[in-house]
């Protein structure tokens, strides 16, 4: 087994985005580079088209603190999480000769613990067939986040939907969020919004797939991963403050947008087929109208958005004969020749 001190020059990039939330992003970057302190590695932030100010108030910052470590990108157009996410990745893997091993990417509104990142970093590196490392995710009163999940199903699907305890039990091996594990173990795929990824295993699978706007792309490049034979681990060492929806507003939302369902349709057909994509959906309906039906009859309100199931009909009723989005799924360059590849880069048994 490797141990960290078996790689003293492990280099890590780390990405944060900027979606007009420059203040917190700028506070979620401080808290990145004291958890850097230690680790040989740089940070890119990405401006994701704010268009409102943000990238100019955070160059100054950088620049008034002296923070060498910290390069400031304008996107140039807003693609999504995953394309803003590319876009320093890509930026950070210019240069050959500091070619990083390992990439992590920090949400805007998440703050690691000073050890956070160095407890992924040990676990990549005592771990060589891991090709993803999260973290425990917490909120600001302290309760642990669902950071830990299970693939998308079809009798996820239903249970999920459904939320009725019976089901639930009965599918308990199917709902899609799992509670944090007691330990460090592999699960099927962690939340994006702190997450560590192996370079040489992305040189194998490519970048977050760009069709996705928002949504389902961090689960689509575990997902990729898993298929390419590597790892996917809750690292539990590794603790993360998170606020969650600041630049999304997730949590207040009135009525879901278009490109959620864009991004489940999207997820289901091309990973699973445009069958199973059918019978997830026909499966959401039975379980959401079922949730919706036991609300009004106890006298409660649905917590779901007045018209959920209304958009999620007309949307994946017109998606069904539409042609599928090609993936847009960026891929790394090639190690140029004379230069020496990723330090822990592995060979997958598939």
């Amino acid at each position: 087994m490797n141990t960290a001190a078996s790689f003293p020059s492990a280099r890590v990039l780390t990405i944060v985005l900027n979606y007009r939330t420059a203040e917190m992003t700028l506070r979620a970057v401080a808290a990145a580079r004291r958890a850097m302190q230690g680790i040989d590695g740089t940070i890119i932030v990405v401006d994701n088209d704010s268009q409102d100010g943000s990238f100019d108030q955070m160059s100054a910052h950088v620049t008034a603190e002296g923070w060498a470590d910290v390069t400031v990108l304008a996107a140039g157009r807003n693609g999504g999480f995953g394309a803003g996410n590319n876009c320093g990745i890509l930026a950070g893997l210019s240069d050959p000769e500091t070619t990083p091993d390992f990439i992590y990417v920090l949400n805007s509104d998440a703050f690691p613990e000073p050890d956070a990142i160095q407890s992924l970093l040990d676990h990549m590196l005592a771990h060589p067939q891991t090709g993803f490392a999260g973290s425990l995710i917490y909120g600001e009163d302290g309760v642990p986040h669902m950071s830990t999940f299970r693939f998308p199903s079809l009798p996820g699907e239903l249970e999920g939907t459904m939320r009725f305890g019976p089901v639930s039990r009965l599918l308990k091996n199917h709902q899609v969020p799992m509670p944090p594990p007691e330990h460090s173990q592999p699960v099927d795929w962690v939340a994006g919004a702190s997450l560590m990824m192996r370079v040489s295993m992305l040189r194998d699978i490519g970048l977050f797939d760009e069709a996705f706007f928002l949504y389902f792309e961090e689960t689509d490049l575990c997902l990729r991963g898993q298929r390419a034979g590597y790892s996917v681990d809750f690292v539990r060492e590794s603790r993360v403050m998170h606020i969650g929806s600041v630049s999304t507003g997730m949590g207040g939302w009135a009525r879901t947008p278009r490109y959620w369902f864009q991004s489940r349709w999207y997820y289901h057909v091309k990973n699973h087929g445009r069958l199973h994509a059918l019978c997830a959906s026909i499966l959401h309906l039975i379980g959401g109208s079922f949730h919706r039906l036991r609300r009004v009859l106890r006298g409660r309100r649905s917590v779901d958005p007045p018209v959920f199931l209304r958009d999620l009909i007309r949307h994946d009723a017109a998606a069904l004969f539409r042609p599928l989005s090609a993936p847009q799924i960026p891929q790394l360059p090639d190690v140029p020749q004379g230069v020496t590849p990723p330090r822990t880069s592995v060979s997958p048994e598939v």
